[in-house]
């Protein structure tokens, strides 16, 4: 089996397991944290797209592991990452892996949180070795190895 189809196998399962544990982290860590995986994967390739950062919305607004969250503000956090990645990808990068961070140490809250970059990496059917490695690098912020989700 390819590795697409198994990551999109486990997206399956990851999406309902996402969905318990986002809601047993139901904080401002959590949510900036899932805005801050979102933007990495989004920008993973370097830049931003308004395609992408409307597909991401879509995402952000749809998906069932993140309506504990009230959508208006994790779209806000979202374009704050986002924009920041834009404007300078390097300083914009240090604030998303420090909002990662601050999941190192709740190891329940940082799966979930690699769940959503993985699903969100996918999301358009195609999870490529940029998005695997900002979701590689987002398992790192948060203190949890990449084998785990086998990347």
């Amino acid at each position: 089996m390819a590795l697409w189809d198994k990551l999109k196998e486990r997206a399956l399962d990851m999406t309902s397991q996402a969905k318990t544990q986002a809601g047993k982290h139901k904080n401002k860590e959590f949510a900036d944290a899932s805005m801050a995986v979102c933007a990495l994967i989004a920008a993973a390739d370097g830049t931003i797209s308004a395609e992408e950062r409307q597909k991401t919305a879509g995402f952000i607004t749809s998906n069932d592991a993140l309506s504990i969250f009230p959508a208006t503000e994790l779209l806000e956090r979202f374009n704050h990452f986002a924009g920041k990645l834009e404007s300078d990808y390097d300083f914009g990068k240090v604030e998303a892996v420090q909002a990662l961070s601050k999941l190192k140490g709740k190891p329940d809250a940082a799966r979930a949180v690699i769940q959503v970059g993985i699903i969100i990496g996918g999301a358009d059917g195609e999870f490529d070795k940029n998005e695997m490695q900002a979701v590689r690098e987002s398992c790192n912020a948060v203190g949890v190895a990449p084998s785990e989700f086998d990347l």
